[in-house]
């Protein structure tokens, strides 16, 4: 009996143990050898055997293994991603933009949270190489040395994004944020701002923007410039206890306030008001971000914007040009930022 002349279907197995491609084989009356010919290259099957098969599959849920497929072809289909927080909206944005044009081309994402540790970092990408990803998008360009030493030997492109390097791994889709700090205190300056403080989260990045940003703006200031650090992550009630901290603290008279993130920035914003301070009259605050909401409170936040959905899409065009030998013809890719100026300063 050939192929085409298999019988149809017989009803699905229950109980004891997975449905396999042996399993198919039986329901559909085919070998398993053409049962893995069909799933793996269905042009070589007759479209009657094609049917019967396709139709076993439909009457059992059989889920193909996707990992013996990527043995043979040496391709997974998967591209896995690692950001310090899923929730944080700068994040989301980049990667739902990445994800949209991955996902355009036939691949998935599995997406995993690193947070702020590099070891917490390294465990993950340890575990998502042996997924055998066909790429690999990380967040920023500090890694451990093992795990750049794994990242490497994996022979997979991978894409760097939020920072800018000129030594990448592989590909680099970012920004300085050393300039945006600068970029910031040059606004402030030119607005005529001699007084300055800033509020800012644990993040590496935020303190590079920071430092920047102090360095830059100490010769114009009149006093010494006031910091407040946080251990953890952005919040409205950190930026609120920030300001907080500025004027009871530390003799903050006024001013321009340079905060890491949006979300700090809204929070002294919340807390300037509460104590019947004027912005920017009194004291004056610069953003980053350009969240969703920066335009839409009261007053309007001035800000460094850096476009979220630019950077997952241009990250997205990096790797798939590596994997069509079409490029990309730089491995290094600067997006840059710009000052949004409203009314909070």
């Amino acid at each position: 009996m050939t192929d085409d002349q298999a019988p149809p279907p017989k009803a699905a197995p229950s109980g004891g143990g997975p449905v396999t491609m042996a399993t198919i084989g039986r329901l559909a009356g085919v070998s398993q050898v053409t049962v893995s010919r069909a799933l793996s290259d269905p042009s070589k099957v007759s479209p009657a055997t094609l049917a019967k098969i396709r139709e076993a599959i439909a009457v059992t849920g059989f889920v193909p293994n996707a990992l013996a497929g990527a043995l043979a072809s040496r391709r997974s289909r998967l591209i896995t991603a690692l950001v310090p927080s899923i929730t944080n909206i700068v994040y989301a944005a980049m990667i739902k933009a990445f994800s949209e044009r991955i996902r355009a081309h036939g691949y998935q994402i599995l997406l995993s949270e690193t947070g702020l540790d590099p070891a917490d970092e390294e465990m993950l990408i340890e575990t998502h190489l042996s997924r055998r990803p066909d790429a690999m998008l990380l967040t920023g360009i500090h890694h451990t040395p093992r795990a750049r030493r794994m990242l490497l030997g994996a022979g997979i492109p991978v894409v760097e994004v939020w920072d800018i390097t000129d030594s990448p791994i592989d590909l680099c889709v970012g920004f300085s944020h050393a300039e945006a700090g600068r970029a910031a205190a040059d606004y402030a300056i030119s607005a005529g701002y001699v007084r300055a403080g800033t509020v800012s989260a644990d993040d590496e990045r935020a303190a590079r923007r920071k430092a920047a940003f102090v360095a830059r703006f100490a010769p114009a200031a009149e006093a010494a410039i006031e910091a407040v650090d946080f251990d953890g992550p952005a919040s409205l009630e950190r930026g609120r206890r920030g300001l907080a901290e500025l004027l009871d603290a530390r003799g903050f008279a006024g001013g321009v306030i340079f905060c890491s993130s949006d979300l700090l920035a809204h929070g002294v914003l919340i807390e300037a008001r509460a104590r019947g301070l004027a912005v920017p009259a009194d004291i004056a605050v610069i953003g980053f971000g350009d969240q969703d909401f920066a335009a839409h409170v009261e007053p309007a936040l001035t800000t460094v914007r850096v476009d979220r959905p630019a950077f997952g899409q241009a990250a997205a065009e990096a790797i798939l040009a590596r994997f069509d030998g079409t490029g990309p013809q730089a491995p290094v890719t600067d997006l840059g930022f710009r000052i949004v100026a409203r009314r909070s300063a």
